[in-house]
């Protein structure tokens, strides 16, 4: 998902202004890239927790940089640039310290089984191959409607390139098309 071409300008002017002070432009900055980044950071490979601190360590790279940045239509590349370099060292971060899990000393009978760990990741990778199938419209709505509590639909549309009153019934189109996908697939249950 990209901030549509008309997008640039706003997000230029919202820039200009933070830059100067103006805290209510910063504040629509963030909300209007957030999803963006927190979709790029996702797409790294990290998870919920860990997209978060890199969407927030990214602003704050900008908070620190408004000097340095001398071309603010381009400030979303470098917002993607920033939070994809910030998510890359965050995952090898990860993959060095990984920690050891700590044990209890007698598992209870709440606990769940291993196996169904493996049953629900296995899921969650068909899930997201199958989303990954689907057309660039669809991928794109479906992740926002994932990742964004309660999505502005005049947001998302503009983003988009959608009238407003049709995001729902695209949704569903798009959801439907979906369950189609993993149903038809066969590798397993979908409950």
């Amino acid at each position: 998902m990209t901030v549509a071409k008309t997008d640039h300008s706003r997000v230029a002017a919202l820039f200009d202004a933070a830059r100067e002070g103006d805290r209510a432009a910063l504040d629509e900055l963030v909300s209007l890239l957030t999803p963006l980044l927190w979709q790029v950071a996702r797409d790294q490979g990290l998870d919920a927790d860990q997209a978060a601190d890199v969407v927030q360590t990214t602003w704050l790279r900008l908070l620190g940089s408004f000097a340095e940045i001398r071309s603010p239509v381009a400030l979303t590349g470098w917002l993607i640039t920033v939070t994809k370099r910030e998510a890359w060292r965050t995952g090898e971060k990860r993959q060095v310290e990984r920690p050891l899990p700590e044990l209890p000393e007698r598992l209870s009978e709440a606990s769940p089984a291993p196996e169904e760990g493996v049953l629900r990741d296995d899921q969650r990778v068909r899930l997201w191959r199958a989303v990954d199938a689907l057309p660039e419209r669809c991928r794109s709505l479906l992740r926002i409607v994932a990742f964004v509590h309660r999505p502005d639909y005049a947001e998302v549309g503009a983003r988009l390139g959608m009238p407003r009153g049709s995001i729902g019934p695209t949704r569903g189109r798009c959801l439907a098309r979906l369950r189609e996908q993993l149903l038809a697939n066969g590798e397993g249950d979908w409950l």
